[in-house]
């Protein structure tokens, strides 16, 4: 699921002066995002047939504040999520698609895996791609005042999907989010970044594998994927490691980590020359792995921590690395006791980014400082005990 920054929202010369920007009446809003479309020059033909019978979708709003399963420990999340039929379908489709797979390293630098990866998660190598109708969902979260900067813009996108013959607005369907096909693409990545993978004139990412893992390895192309450069190894830590040194906010070549006594796990670490990060899902107790900067580019897709590593870790498992060394982590915190540790860090002048019970980055930097104030491992694992110190 692609998240697209807040940063990339602008309509000031395109929107009419009185056009609400999000709440209000639907209906009003929908008149509204009608007098845009045609001060953007689509045809009052166009505009009735795609926004004609659009209703706001009340399960669309349930399941975009229903994402508790993000809040799942590393461990418990990817046991969950990579089953043993994950993995056969996987490299079955690795070896169905091989010359597509060929194509997407040689002309993007994307890896197999990775693709493999997404194409898992998002919608089981295609089997179910969601069955939210995608203009209603777009139109009601864009309506909702939540985060109207993010999907305004594909009520617009999907509209031309639509000019174009690429997307009916009463029968395409996919995840509640807007996203569509294998790989689960907003309307505006597949405009700018669609590819036609089988070469038949069309980009559809329902029905055409080559398009979907071609259009998908473009978007990771043009967010900034380094080719043929790695996303992350799992290694083994020395017990005399300073823990605060560890997490995404800090990056050092691999050649210093190894200085410092860290050592790849399943053989020698790729890349020394590169800058990485040590990741530590579940704290120093559990598994451990070195983050290349292609890890962070995963977040462009996906902003869940949990899920993102979960996707970059069973990439490695397709491409042969062994399962990872659990460890044995020292017992996390449940949903209440995340919330009350994210209040008291926000009560200490911490921004953790909202108080929903998920250990995001900003909570994660912020267990790490408190740790490290307290005198604890700073492995930025939040635990009871932390959370009966604070």
């Amino acid at each position: 699921m692609r998240l697209i920054s807040a940063a990339l929202f602008s309509l000031a010369l395109t929107t009419t002066a009185n056009a609400q920007q999000c709440g209000g009446s639907f209906s009003g809003f929908v008149d509204g995002l009608r007098q845009e479309a045609a001060q953007r020059g689509h045809s009052a033909q166009a505009i009735d047939a795609f926004f004609s019978g659009v209703q706001q979708d009340q399960a669309t709003l349930q399941a975009d504040r229903r994402q508790g399963i993000f809040a799942t420990p590393f461990v418990e999340f990817s046991r969950r999520l990579i089953s043993q039929n994950r993995m056969d379908n996987g490299r079955r489709n690795a070896e169905r698609y091989r010359s597509v797979f060929d194509r997407m390293e040689r002309e993007y630098g994307v890896s197999r895996g990775v693709l493999l990866a997404f194409w898992a998660f998002e919608t089981d190598f295609g089997a179910f791609q969601g069955d939210y109708n995608t203009v209603n969902s777009l139109v009601t979260l864009a309506h909702d005042c939540r985060r109207p900067e993010l999907f305004r813009p594909q009520v617009f996108a999907a509209l031309r999907l639509y000019e174009n013959g690429n997307l009916d607005p009463r029968r395409t369907t996919g995840a509640w989010a807007g996203e569509i096909g294998m790989v689960q693409m907003l309307p505006e990545d597949i405009l700018e970044r669609g590819v036609d993978g089988d070469g038949d004139g069309q980009v559809d990412l329902q029905n055409s594998a080559p398009d979907a893992l071609l259009s998908g390895a473009n978007l990771l192309s043009e967010l900034g994927w380094q080719p043929n450069q790695p996303w992350l190894v799992e290694v083994d830590m020395p017990a005399n490691f300073n823990w605060s040194e560890t997490g995404l906010e800090t990056a050092r070549r691999v050649s210093e980590w190894q200085s410092m006594g860290v050592r790849g796990r399943n053989g020698a670490l790729p890349a020394t020359n590169l800058r990485a990060s040590i990741l530590l899902p579940q704290g120093r107790n559990g598994p451990a792995f070195m983050a290349y900067p292609n890890y962070s580019v995963l977040f462009e897709w996906n902003q869940s921590f949990v899920y993102v590593t979960t996707a970059a870790y069973f990439a490695t498992r397709l491409e042969g690395a062994p399962v990872y060394n659990a460890g044995n982590p020292d017992p996390g915190l449940d949903g209440n006791q995340m919330r009350a540790l994210q209040t008291r860090l926000t009560q200490l002048g911490h921004d953790v980014g909202g108080i929903d019970g998920i250990l995001g980055a900003r909570t994660r930097a912020a267990v790490r400082a408190e740790q490290e104030r307290l005198g604890m491992p700073a492995d930025a694992w939040p635990t009871p005990e932390l959370l009966r110190r604070l």
